[in-house]
């Protein structure tokens, strides 16, 4: 069975089609990462323009069940890079594109700190923030296949799907198993693939403080 994501490639306008939705920090003043939709090679793509910026497009799910060899398709392209990142550290954990799953693991299976964590942190934010996240970046220098947990949370893992500016103003086509890489990131936490919440598009340059543009195109969940 196929997700219900909206395309981008089907929307009028410049506004991201619903039910895509922009997600900032809770409580923090910083400026909102940039996303429109612009016309490219004849059809409607997202735009993402981080500049000193966080935030975080998300489209949610009905808790999509998910199954051994469902593939999560997307296409993106890198025109400015961010320059100064390092992702091992919270003064470098920025990045000017990324594509994340969002799954539905219960607390339960968080140990009793993490656990409590994420209660208040849910509680701040208004948001059911999953606990597990993994997300696909553009990192400007970790190797791609670079598999590496988020500086500020354990609760988000990521996999390098892109690296450098060698390929800087072209589209590349991804198309990853979701669920041999929950397992290869959360494996050891989940005996079984918990079903998916939501999938966001984001970029973010507030810890660095620096600018990138890139754009995203459909993003595609199906067997």
């Amino acid at each position: 069975m196929t997700a219900n994501l909206h395309p981008f490639s089907s929307a009028s306008g410049t506004v991201p089609p619903s039910p895509w939705r922009v997600v900032g920090l809770p409580k923090v003043a910083k400026p909102p990462t940039r996303f429109d939709l612009v016309p490219m090679d004849g059809r409607p793509v997202l735009r993402v323009q981080t500049d000193h910026s966080y935030a975080n497009l998300v489209h949610d799910l009905p808790d999509l069940a998910l199954v051994p060899g469902m593939k999560l398709r997307w296409r993106w392209r890198l025109d400015q890079p961010l320059r100064g990142t390092d992702l091992r550290q919270k003064s470098g954990d920025d990045t000017p594109l990324k594509v994340c799953a969002l799954f539905n693991m219960p607390l339960e299976q968080l140990g009793f700190v993490e656990r409590n964590m994420m209660r208040v942190a849910r509680s701040v934010s208004g948001e059911n923030l999953p606990a597990a996240t993994l997300c696909y970046v553009w990192d400007a220098s970790l190797p791609a296949g670079t598999l590496l947990d988020n500086a500020y949370t354990h609760r988000m893992r990521m996999i390098v799907a892109d690296s450098g500016e060698q390929h800087l103003g072209q589209w590349i086509t991804h198309s990853q198993d979701l669920a041999a890489d929950f397992q290869r990131a959360f494996g050891q936490e989940s005996a079984t693939l918990p079903p998916l919440q939501s999938l966001l598009v984001g970029g973010d340059s507030d810890n660095t403080g620096g600018q990138s543009l890139g754009y995203v195109g459909d993003v595609t969940l199906s067997p």
